[in-house]
């Protein structure tokens, strides 16, 4: 099924020729899903450590540390750990929340760049805030209800 893979790409204007697939997994295969899950249990395996906890579904994964330098040395271990296997890391869409966070706390590096610090994230649809406080995302329900 994944060998010798050709496809083509459509859009409003036309359709492309048709190229061959050489990474990735078929869209909407049932077979694409347990894949990634075997590639990700394994990582997962690899890169686990004593942490607070992890959260993985699909690609997206939050990690959790108590200290910014164990955030750090997290990231390096997903990263080593993808790169070995010729994936890598979103650098643009990679960042790092603070809760009870202390003065001076400094940035979070990963291979020497920073990584963009936020107040709050989305992770599966459902917004997560610094604060620790929920009202963001109850008040997304509550409209969401009201529009329905």
């Amino acid at each position: 099924m994944y060998e010798r893979s050709r496809t083509v790409v459509r859009c409003a204007v036309g359709q492309t020729e048709e190229f061959n697939v050489e990474v990735g997994l078929h869209q909407g295969s049932a077979l694409s899903p347990f894949l990634f899950a075997i590639v990700m249990d394994q990582l997962s395996e690899e890169v686990r450590q004593e942490s607070p906890w992890t959260m993985m579904f699909a690609d997206d994964i939050v990690i959790c540390s108590e200290s910014r330098e164990q955030v750090e040395e997290n990231l390096e271990r997903w990263r080593f750990a993808l790169e070995r296997r010729r994936m890598k890391v979103s650098r643009s869409k990679t960042e790092y929340m603070c809760v009870n966070e202390r003065e001076g706390s400094g940035t979070v590096r990963l291979q020497g760049e920073e990584v963009k610090k936020v107040q709050e994230f989305k992770y599966l649809g459902s917004t997560v805030q610094s604060n620790g406080e929920c009202g963001k995302e109850v008040k997304k329900r509550v409209q969401a209800v009201k529009s329905s």
